[in-house]
């Protein structure tokens, strides 16, 4: 199947790094990704072939509490079939079924469905791509405030998804201490902490 040139997102920078798309097809698709397969022009004039993961934008929340001995955050706890392990992480999703949908309310919905969290204050900390070299996929990264506790909403591929409320200061041990490995969970703190929020 031939795709479509695709066009850089409406928001990305317009640079071209001297690349240029000969061809493009679609090498495998389903509801959640499709794979890309480009031949392309290098700026030296080689050409070569890139594959692509495209995936839909997803967001990341870090819920931020307080306890008797000061900030806590909620982590996540699933097993990753792709690299067979159990991860901590910090909430994030992304509605495949609701492509268009508005970034805060997709992170409104992942924090309640997968922790029970209602959060009075979202902000945005910014975007990060997930893995830039290979994927399209971009994030939004939120700090969530004013938690008020619910009844997780797992989906049934959730199923096996625990949460875990624990002090700040547990889970900046946890990442010194090599337990959390998450890219996006560990990028996102360094995000919210660079505004200043931490």
């Amino acid at each position: 199947m031939t795709a479509d040139i695709p066009a850089p997102a409406a928001d990305a920078p317009d640079d071209s790094g001297g690349f240029v798309t000969l061809s493009s097809r679609i090498a495998y698709e389903n509801p959640w990704t499709r794979v890309r397969e480009d031949i392309i022009r290098r700026p030296d004039g080689g050409e070569g072939l890139y594959g692509v993961v495209e995936r839909g934008e997803f967001v990341v929340i870090l819920p931020l509490g307080q306890g008797p001995d000061g900030p806590t955050v909620t982590l996540v706890r699933q097993y990753r079939y792709p690299v067979r392990a159990r991860l901590w992480e910090l909430p994030m999703g992304m509605w495949e079924h609701r492509p268009d949908a508005d970034p805060e309310t997709v992170a409104r919905g992942e924090l309640e469905e997968e922790t029970g969290l209602r959060a009075e204050r979202l902000r945005h900390a910014g975007t990060l791509y997930q893995g830039a070299g290979y994927s399209t996929q971009r994030g939004h990264v939120y700090l969530a405030t004013g938690l008020t506790q619910g009844l997780p909403r797992l989906e049934a591929t959730e199923a096996d998804m625990t949460s875990h409320t624990m002090p700040l200061a547990e889970m900046e041990r946890m990442i010194r201490a090599g337990e959390i490995t998450c890219m996006v969970t560990l990028a996102a703190l360094a995000l919210v902490k660079a505004r200043g929020w931490l």
